[in-house]
């Protein structure tokens, strides 16, 4: 189990906020525009609108990804806010730098998110 001073602590969660905070904008303003292409009018050519049903599944799909993210993101946001960011919500031990740099949203450490996707 890793422990980290209250200075060392400050410094991953300020590191780990301004990481999460640009992640947060980037992915407001690629959902934005894909909201702005869902409101583009449609082609009246049959195959161009086949074409454009095509990546309208795609923009969905990303879309959804995108909100899935930004809610991980808020929830990682209010845990800096709590003082528990970068503590596994699961163990209780600190989440690796390694980790949060891969995934900078994630509320389990390595063992217990291996442990949740094998149940």
């Amino acid at each position: 189990m890793t422990t980290f001073s209250f200075e060392q602590r400050q410094q991953r969660e300020t590191k780990f906020k301004a990481i999460l905070l640009q992640r947060q904008q980037y992915l407001q303003t690629r959902l934005e525009k894909i909201e702005h292409d869902f409101e583009q009018p449609r082609n009246r050519d049959d195959d161009d609108r086949a074409v454009e049903r095509n990546n309208d599944e795609v923009l969905d799909e990303l879309g959804e990804a995108g909100q899935t993210e930004l809610l991980a993101i808020e929830a990682a946001l209010h845990r800096v806010k709590e003082g528990t960011f970068g503590i596994c919500a699961k163990c209780g031990n600190a989440i690796s730098d390694q980790r949060l740099d891969v995934v900078p949203h994630t509320p389990f450490c390595q063992s217990c998110a291996h442990a949740l996707q094998h149940l």
